[in-house]
């Protein structure tokens, strides 16, 4: 049996055959990559020292003949001959699709120059990156100041606000950065140049295409402007990718992440991108913008749509869209009409309906007004009613009192509940039931003792039948009374 040891160096042996021809191995890995992506260079090849291997667009053919197409155009001007064809077929069309492309790329080339220089001048100014954030404008910078350490000798008004160069003037006079040798300072300054250049084209082919938008997107133009009409179609890929495209996208074209340096971001219009620029964005009302930049998304696809089918060439659907706009957003700032005061409802002079029955019934007979309160609530007519003190003076009686008589005259009206209280009472029995308890008394009137108690029960026995027990009493006895 073998040991760890012995295990341990077959191990070992084994892997050193492995890696016995590792030179045929990568060989054939990099040919796999060479066949697989010819176009693609070597990464490590690349000198990133060099501007011209970092940006290459100006040196294609395909920059050179589509800027010669767009100076020529801007000669000669607007061709209308074509305007009935379709649209796709139109090779004024097609040159403005491929303007639109360019205008992406030349913005992607300035960002990778503009990374270019910030490396560079990373060692002059590591400051300035953060307090310039445009592209164009740092090139600018960059450019002006060079290799002086001494800002306040650099005029940088027009290029900056005088707020920010106030901060940049402050910054440099504390900076940690060095002068950047002849070569790096060289370099800087071409790749500067190079950006501006690229920057001017990217203007030229923006002309080019806001010319050209009357007769490619009239309605799109007459909502959005020329200008903005161009950058929604360059940043779309099209006029008929802008068609496709959803509204709420369209509203996001252009949107970046403004940077507000610390401060509040409550009063920054986010997602919000090119309609931003629009004439009717800015007439708006702060408070209404973000409703006004959703409608002019929404109209400005409806008129991508009909430009795309060359719905309307005249451009009226665009003013009709526009014009709806407007009064939309005038809608929203009239102040809300007046409160007017809520009138009382009719009142109901009608009785209500109850619920009849027995209960009710005798609940109304129990508290209802009795005819001596009626009387005593009217009065009649040219006849001076009786009162309690006389003279007008205490409680009135109203029409209780016949005038003259000094006497109240109140009709006997049988009451059903007085009739009833009364029978109730006549059935309960005060002592006369027959119970044999010896406590049962009643009062009796004697003319002799007046008042006394007496068992109502005793004499019961003693009383025969027929009319003597009913009319004569065999105790009582005839009394005469004298007179006088």
């Amino acid at each position: 049996m073998a040991s760890l040891a012995d295990s341990f160096l077959a191990d070992l042996d084994e892997l050193s055959d492995n890696e016995a021809y590792p030179e045929e191995e990568n060989a054939e890995a990099v040919g796999m990559e060479e066949i697989g992506d010819d176009d693609m260079p070597d990464l490590e090849s690349l000198n990133y020292d060099d501007l011209d291997n970092v940006s290459k667009l100006q040196k294609t053919q395909r920059y050179s003949d589509i800027m010669q197409k767009v100076e020529d155009a801007l000669q000669k001007g607007t061709d209308f001959s074509n305007q009935g064809s379709i649209l796709e077929e139109d090779p004024e069309y097609q040159l403005i699709v491929d303007c639109n492309a360019l205008s992406v790329d030349i913005e992607n080339e300035i960002i990778i120059i503009h990374n270019f220089i910030r490396d560079k001048y990373r060692l002059k100014f590591p400051e300035l990156e953060s307090l310039v954030h445009h592209p164009i404008d740092y090139a600018r910078v960059v450019k002006k100041i060079g290799n002086e350490m001494d800002l306040t000798l650099v005029d940088l008004e027009g290029l900056l606000p005088s707020a920010i160069i106030m901060v940049i003037s402050v910054t440099a006079s504390t900076t940690s950065g060095k002068p950047l040798s002849e070569e790096n300072l060289v370099k800087t300054i071409e790749a500067c140049d190079r950006a501006l250049t690229l920057d001017a084209a990217k203007k030229k082919v923006l002309e080019f295409v806001e010319s050209r938008m009357g007769y490619i997107a009239p309605n799109l133009s007459a909502i959005v402007g020329s200008a903005v009409a161009s950058k929604l179609m360059g940043t779309a890929g099209g006029l008929g990718a802008l068609a496709k495209m959803p509204a709420c996208n369209v509203q996001l074209l252009g949107a970046k992440r403004k940077n507000l340096a610390g401060f509040s971001t409550a009063t920054s219009q986010f997602r919000v991108g090119y309609l931003e620029q629009t004439d009717v964005f800015q007439s708006t009302p702060p408070a209404l913008r973000t409703r006004a930049c959703r409608l002019i998304a929404a109209k400005s696809t409806l008129a991508a749509r009909i430009d795309s089918i060359r719905g309307d060439p005249t451009g009226k659907a665009g003013r009709n869209l526009l014009e709806e706009i407007r009064k939309k957003i005038e809608k929203w700032q009239e102040p809300p009409p007046a409160k007017l005061p809520k009138p009382l409802p009719v009142p109901d002079f009608e009785p209500k309906k109850k619920r009849g029955g027995r209960r009710l019934r005798k609940m109304k007979e129990r508290y209802a007004q009795t005819d001596m309160m009626k009387l005593a609530n009217r009065m009649q007519f040219g006849i001076p009613e009786e009162s309690s003190l006389g003279d007008g003076l205490g409680e009135g009686y109203g029409m209780l009192g016949q005038a003259g008589s000094g006497k109240l005259r109140v009709s006997t009206v049988p009451n059903k509940l007085a009739a009833k209280v009364a029978k109730k009472f006549k059935e309960k029995s005060y002592g006369s039931s027959g119970a044999t308890s010896g406590l049962t008394s009643s009062l009796a009137f004697t003319p002799v003792q007046g008042i006394e108690l007496s068992n109502p029960q005793a004499h019961g026995n003693l009383l025969g039948s027929g009319t003597q027990s009913t009319y004569f009493s065999e105790t009582g006895t005839f009394s005469k009374v004298k007179r006088t």
